[in-house]
């Protein structure tokens, strides 16, 4: 980062689908190459990854939007938010009091300079003593998820949800989305936890289809008494509201959050895997609930399927199947998040090239097909087109678990 000061935008985000203005990236670091077949799984990888490659796929990934809106990187505001010495001492003394820390090891990271305590707060801290054979190498453990920024932090409206995560690991993100939320845009935040201690929230399971609708996963991830955190919070301060929740698998891991079987493409349609519509193999009895708020009443009904219960909303919603029409292609392409696709605006969305046949899904739903490569190079422009996809290339960036967006946390939106 040079020495010119990064200004603020406004945050708020009222849809998936509005054209978006600002987004919040991180660019996978050397976090990831802390990791190795004994603590991967611990770190909620099914493995570890080739970070050259990695960083090809990402860079085409940003660069993308890059051409399309604002880009924030968290590296960029830690590093400025460091220059006050309030919410350095705040940030280095809780960061190590969560990783069970001593008071010598807070005083060595504050004589840092801003940029490597930012490093180090999210690449970790190696303990000088490390024989080589102790499993557990580093004393401030690096953020190996901190990539996907969709999870820890949610634009909710004008304000920002802290959410409270479902593993140890990643509790610490929270540390730095709060500071940049509260200090960095200086906006209110939400956090389910400090309503209860068992409720958890986390990003991915959290769509805003409109001002007045909420789509919400539970699962492994989001849990019952965050979503009553939700519902409550709206009985309080709107007079209609309503969130439509669909139970998830507990297992496996590619179906962690909604956004890895549904996303919104535009007003009108959306990206589904298809057993989740039609109730069978994994989803068979998962639950889809609408909750509906109105003037501080909470009511709860069961529906067919997520699209059904827009369509029962006044919604017109159309789906397009994640992985076309074979069932094991589906599967195999929802494994590396063929569903979990990111709206740069109204039918215009991004995800990776490798799902063919979801790729294939869109370009038949009448969507563009651009490749990644050709946006950032200027071989083809986004805005010449009323609707497309623009598909990345991703061999690397789908093993750690995540999609186009999950990897992004959208600020502000029209």
């Amino acid at each position: 980062m040079d020495n010119r000061r990064i200004e603020p935008c406004a945050v708020n985000v009222a849809s998936e689908t509005g054209r978006l203005r600002a987004v919040l990236l991180h660019r996978p670091g050397v976090e990831i190459e802390r990791m190795t077949p004994l603590n991967a799984a611990h770190a909620l990888y099914s493995d570890i990854l080739n970070k050259p490659i990695v960083d090809t796929e990402y860079h085409y990934f940003s660069g993308v939007l890059e051409k399309w809106t604002q880009v924030y990187y968290v590296e960029d505001i830690l590093e400025e938010l460091l220059r006050d010495s309030e919410i350095r001492r705040y940030l280095v003394e809780e960061s190590c009091d969560m990783d069970n820390c001593d008071d010598d090891l807070s005083e060595q990271l504050m004589e840092l300079d801003d940029k490597a305590l930012a490093r180090v707060l999210i690449e970790g801290y190696e303990d000088p003593e490390w024989d080589g054979k102790d499993e557990e190498r580093y004393l401030l453990k690096p953020l190996y998820n901190l990539f996907f920024t969709r999870d820890a932090s949610s634009t909710l409206y004008d304000r920002v949800l802290i959410n409270s995560m479902s593993f140890e690991v990643r509790e610490r993100e929270t540390l730095i989305y709060e500071a940049i939320f509260r200090h960095f845009f200086k906006v209110d935040t939400l956090n389910a936890m400090q309503w209860d201690r068992d409720a958890r929230t986390e990003g991915g399971d959290v769509q805003i289809a409109s001002p007045d609708l909420l789509c919400i996963g539970q699962g492994i991830r989001t849990n019952t008494k965050g979503i009553k955190y939700l519902a409550q919070t709206f009985a309080r301060e709107r007079e209609q509201f309503n969130i439509l929740v669909q139970e998830l698998p507990k297992s496996p891991e590619s179906f962690i959050h909604l956004d890895m079987v549904f996303t919104f493409l535009g007003k009108h349609q959306c990206m589904a895997f298809e057993p989740m519509l039609k109730k069978t193999g994994l989803f068979a009895g998962k639950d889809t609930t609408l909750i509906s708020i109105y003037k501080g009443n909470i009511s709860y009904r069961k529906v067919n399927n997520i699209v059904e219960g827009l369509n029962s909303l006044g919604w017109e919603m159309e789906p397009v199947i994640g992985g076309g029409s074979d069932p094991w292609v589906q599967l195999r392409e929802q494994w590396h998040s063929g569903a979990n696709f990111f709206s740069l605006g109204d039918g215009k969305v991004m995800g990776y090239r490798r799902n063919t046949h979801t790729i294939d899904a869109l370009d038949k739903a009448g969507f563009a097909v651009l490749k990644a490569e050709d946006v950032v190079e200027g071989r083809a422009s986004m805005n010449a087109y009323d609707k497309f996809v623009v598909a990345f290339p991703g061999s690397e960036l789908p093993r750690a678990g995540g999609g186009a967006r999950c990897m992004t946390m959208p600020i502000l939106r029209d």
